[in-house]
C-alpha cells in the first residue's frame, strides 16, 4: 500500500543521520552569514549610529513637529507642564473611553508654531448647595442651543456630589457625552470647556449659566466673568465686547445681558444705544422663534426678523 511505503521511505531517511547533520550545518551556515553581513554593515557606517542616538536623546524630528525648542523658557516649561497634568494626569479616573466621545489630546497651534491654549471658556461650582432650577446652557448662532439641567428624574440630568468636586465632575461627564459643540472635563471645581470642532469660531460659542438662587454657579469665558452680581458699567461693556466679538446676539447672550441691565438700570435705549457706540448699526440678532438673523432698526432701538415678521 501507498502509505506503508511512504513510512517505509520516512524512516528511512531519518535514519540517514550523516544528511540530516548536512541539511542542519547548511542552514547554521547560512544563518551565521547572514548575521556576519549585518554586522558589517552596522559597524561600517558608525556615523549613521550617531546619528540615531542623538535623534533618541534629543527627541529628533518629533520635537521639530511639535515646535518645541530644546531650549524651553520658564512659560513654555509651564505650559507643558499643564498640557501633562490636564491630558494625562487629571484624566485618569475621570475619562471612560468606551462612552465618551473625546480624543484625548488636542494641541493647536499659533502662526508662530507656538502652542496655544485649547480651552474657551468654563463654569464654576462656588457652592453645593442647590437650590434647584440651575441651568447651563451652550449656544451656538445656526447651530442651536445645548441645555444641562439639575434634574434627578431625567437621565440626561446632572446629580448633585456630594461635594463640589464631584458635582463638577458630573456635568462634565453628562456635557461631554451630550454635547455636538465642546468637550468637557473638570479640574476640581470647574467644568471646563474646548470647541468640539476646529471649524467652529471661538467667538460665537456662548456659556450661559441660569442659577436662579444667584449663590450657586458662575460662567466665565475667555478670562470675563458673566455674573451680574457686584456688576458695574464697566463690566457690562467688557461682557458686550465678549458677546458681540461675533456680531450676534443670540438669545441667551440676550437674557445674559438683560440680566445684567436689571442690575444697572439700563433702559433698553440706552443698550442699543451702548451697542451702536461700539459695533455700529450691523449687529445683528438671532431670533428666538425661526433662529434667523434680525436686522437693527435704530429708530426702533429694536430688532426686526423679516422672515417670521417678529420683533426680537
Amino acid at each position: 500500500m501507498a502509505i506503508r511505503r511512504g513510512r517505509k521511505e520516512a524512516k528511512k531517511n531519518l535514519e540517514n543521520h550523516e544528511a540530516i547533520d548536512d541539511a542542519f550545518a547548511e542552514r547554521r551556515a547560512l544563518l551565521e552569514n547572514e548575521g556576519s553581513n549585518q554586522e558589517e554593515s552596522f559597524v561600517q557606517d558608525p556615523r549613521e549610529q550617531e546619528r540615531i542616538r542623538k535623534e533618541l536623546e534629543e527627541g529628533g524630528e518629533l520635537h521639530k513637529m511639535l515646535g518645541i525648542d530644546e531650549k524651553l523658557s520658564s512659560e513654555q516649561q509651564a505650559s507643558l507642564q499643564r498640557l501633562e497634568q490636564k491630558w494625562m494626569s487629571g484624566l485618569q479616573g475621570t475619562y471612560n473611553a468606551a462612552e465618551e466621545d473625546r480624543k484625548p489630546l488636542m494641541i493647536s497651534f499659533d502662526d508662530d508654531d507656538n502652542i496655544q491654549h485649547t480651552e474657551i471658556g468654563s463654569v464654576t461650582i462656588l457652592g453645593n448647595n442647590f437650590d434647584g432650577g440651575e441651568e447651563i446652557r451652550l449656544e451656538y448662532p445656526g447651530k442651536g442651543t445645548e441645555f444641562y439641567t439639575l434634574d434627578y428624574d431625567d437621565e440626561l440630568g446632572w446629580r448633585k456630589g456630594r461635594d463640589a468636586e464631584h458635582t463638577a465632575r458630573n456635568i462634565a461627564s453628562i456635557i461631554n457625552k451630550r454635547s455636538t459643540l465642546v468637550h468637557a472635563f473638570s479640574e476640581s471645581n470647574r467644568i471646563i470647556f474646548e470647541l468640539r470642532d476646529s471649524s467652529l469660531n471661538p467667538d460665537s460659542l456662548v456659556i450661559f449659566v441660569d442659577d436662579p438662587g444667584g449663590q450657586d454657579m458662575i460662567a466665565e469665558k475667555q478670562g470675563v466673568e458673566l455674573d451680574s452680581r457686584d456688576m458695574t458699567l464697566q463690566d457690562y461693556q467688557e461682557v458686550i465686547k465678549l458677546a458681540l466679538a461675533d456680531g450676534i446676539i443670540t438669545p441667551s447672550e440676550d437674557q445674559m445681558l438683560w440680566s445684567m441691565r436689571q442690575v444697572l438700570n439700563i433702559s433698553e435705549d440706552e443698550h442699543v444705544h451702548i451697542v451702536r457706540a461700539m459695533f455700529g448699526d450691523d449687529v445683528m440678532k438671532e431670533c428666538t422663534v425661526c433662529n434667523s438673523m434680525a436686522i437693527l432698526y435704530p429708530e426702533h432701538s429694536a430688532w426686526y426678523c423679516e422672515t417670521c415678521e417678529n420683533w426680537v
